[in-house]
């Protein structure tokens, strides 16, 4: 006899007790599967880990196949860039440092016999940096070994680090396209106006035009006379090293760009074919018969007997270990990036992380040298003091400290870097920018059209003054003035001090003018052409070091699981694991991009005078 079905309220917790069973096994379930596979991954990578340095052979040739952004420091954090590899999107950011240490580092490695450089895929960097990349691929010549490259194509970034190689290639549908450079913006003073929006603009420097987007509609005649006179630094300095690296005539290379529409028109369009004619390359050449060139060279098939025998760039890095000794050495902080308060991840300045980085460094026993790298366009003032102001007490400490600017050191980058013992910039950084400028915009216009008024009352004149529902009181304006043209003198003070100069003669070469890393040299606001690699040795030979002493890069330190997802980023450890299905959906790789004009709001705050030593000079 069947038993009587339970019903009413004791059938609803029966039925309740179950779910909630049914819940708890599913989330226990699910974290033990989580944990499976964190576990199954570990073994993954330690058995990768320990086949990776085996894996390169003699007479393997390193593959350098850098994509998306040349830097100083990655911005994707450590979870970001794991998942973008095991999605099968790598990372698009090359770090500078892993860059030139794999090409040094192969120079002396007797396995590594060339290098091939596919730039083809690199989509920015700088020029100051790839001259620091390509300084290393005339090193990694003069040891003897060759360096290829071949591309689909190639712009002018990726055929100024090409120019370095023993040969150039280019596939015969692609070419050489050089074009100049250039720095045009985006204006918004007629979409402000449409939206009743009122931009307040209170600066000091003839020339210092950051902010003019927002109160022109095209770019100011000062602004125009100062760009032509750094960029044309810039492109001079690009057609000579190009020339004497191609073994070329300037004038003539100069000519051949000027003259490239009507060329390429004589060719019939043949890119490939003009740029050969024109000695920008040495040859054309499919990738089948690029690996046919190299086997004919001598290296040896692949593992399964096709291509040629290679190791990538990322797994070769992934056997190079960093300095973990207690021996006194050097200690390099980056700063790279726009400059902001607070705390803020790579990738971005902070105000109290960048100085509680130099601070550490300061209190390491183990640092008797300062380098601080600035890849920097400015931002906001006193974030750029909280920085200058480490550096300065690092000096007072006993500890020489050496400035290494990169692709941009300029307003509040050149601000961070004016108290150092020596700057050293590239002939082709970009630099100076010595102004500060304060931005306050109110929108009575725009609730006007809305049909929304704002009204009340204070209980002093200046009570409510920043309230952007409100015109702006022309006193205020007055008291914001003032107070910029306050920190303008600072800024020209420190530096006339910082550099042993009279404040008019910083003054002349300051009003936010840029300048190029040649440029600032011949006016004395560095000290020395050179890259990384010099000022560390400058630092080196200022603190009594020996040769080899140790260099650190003092960063937020990385947890367990965090360096554990770093070391999914070798190539051969991805490769591993996708070929046991380990492999993510494509989305989890999206990142975010901005406007460069529109990075002035992103961190303005409302309510309050934004004060800026910013620099948009970047050119394209």
């Amino acid at each position: 006899m069947a038993a009587p079905r339970t019903t009413g309220f004791w059938a609803f917790l029966c039925v309740l007790g179950r779910g909630i069973n049914i819940v708890r096994l599913t989330i226990l379930n699910l974290i033990f599967f989580a944990f499976l596979f964190v576990f199954l991954l570990v073994l993954l990578v330690g058995f990768a880990g320990a086949r990776s340095e085996h894996a390169i052979q003699s007479d393997s040739v390193l593959v350098i196949k850098p994509k998306g952004d040349l830097v100083e420091q990655y911005s994707i954090d450590p979870m970001q860039r794991a998942l973008a590899s095991l999605s099968g999107n790598p990372p698009k950011q090359i770090q500078l440092r892993d860059l030139v240490g794999s090409i040094d580092a192969a120079a002396k490695d007797a396995r590594i016999t060339r290098i091939l450089l596919e730039p083809g895929e690199l989509q920015g960097g700088g020029f100051a940096a790839l001259r620091e990349v390509g300084a290393a691929l005339d090193r990694f010549r003069a040891a003897g070994k060759p360096v290829i490259v071949w591309a689909p194509s190639l712009d002018q970034g990726q055929y100024y680090l090409a120019a370095h190689a023993d040969r150039v290639l280019v596939d015969p549908q692609g070419g050489v396209m050089i074009t100049g450079l250039a720095n045009y913006r985006l204006f918004y003073k007629d979409l402000l106006d449409k939206l009743g929006v009122d931009v307040h603009l209170f600066r000091v420097g003839q020339f210092k035009s950051a902010a003019e987007p927002y109160i022109l509609d095209h770019a100011s005649p000062e602004a125009k006379e100062a760009d032509s006179f750094w960029m044309g630094g810039l492109w001079d300095s690009y057609i000579n090293e190009v020339a004497k690296l191609r073994k070329m005539d300037p004038a003539t290379l100069r000519s051949d760009i000027d003259t490239l529409p009507e060329k390429i028109a004589t060719a019939k369009g043949d890119l490939g074919q003009l740029s050969l004619e024109q000695h920008l390359v040495d040859g054309v050449a499919t990738p089948a018969e690029v690996i046919a060139m190299m086997r004919k060279e001598g290296v040896p098939a692949g593992k399964k007997g096709e291509g040629f025998r290679q190791v990538s760039l990322a797994q070769y890095a992934g056997t190079l270990s960093e300095d973990a000794t207690q021996t006194p050495g050097v200690s390099v902080v980056v700063a790279e990036g726009e400059i902001t308060g607070g705390k803020q991840p790579q990738g971005t300045v902070g105000g109290d992380s960048t100085a509680a980085l130099i601070r550490a460094a300061r209190e390491d026993k183990r640092t008797k040298a300062l380098v601080l790298r600035v890849n920097s366009p400015g931002g906001e003032v006193y974030a750029a003091e909280q920085i200058r102001r480490e550096v300065a007490l690092t000096r007072e400490a006993g500890i020489p400290v050496v400035v290494s600017m990169g692709n941009v050191a300029a307003s509040g980058g050149y601000w961070i870097s004016m108290n150092a013992d020596r700057i050293y910039a590239e002939p082709n950084t970009i630099t100076g920018s010595i102004g500060i400028f304060g931005m306050v915009m109110t929108v009575p216009g725009t609730l006007d059209k809305l049909g929304v008024k704002s009204d009340g009352v204070g209980t002093s004149p200046l009570a409510g003054a920043f309230d952007i529902t409100r015109p702006l009181d022309p006193k205020v304006g007055t008291v914001i003035q003032a107070t910029i043209e306050k920190g303008y003198r600072d800024f020209v003070g420190q530096v006339a001090k910082a550099r042993g100069k009279p404040y008019d003669a910083v003054d002349a070469i300051a009003q936010g003018r840029v300048w190029t890393g040649q440029q600032a040299l011949d006016r004395g606001l560095v000290d020395q052409l050179g890259g990384i690699g010099e000022a560390i040795a400058d630092a080196t030979q200022r603190a009594k070091l020996g040769k080899g002493a140790p260099v650190r890069y003092v960063e937020e330190p990385m947890g367990g699981f965090a360096q554990f997802l770093v070391s999914l980023n070798n190539d051969a450890m991805v490769q591993m694991a996708q070929a046991y299905g380990v492999q993510l959906p494509s989305w989890v790789a999206h990142i975010d991009t901005i406007a460069p004009e529109l990075k002035l709001l992103r961190t303005a705050q409302s309510g309050r005078p934004n004060v800026y030593a910013y620099c948009f000079c970047s050119p394209r």
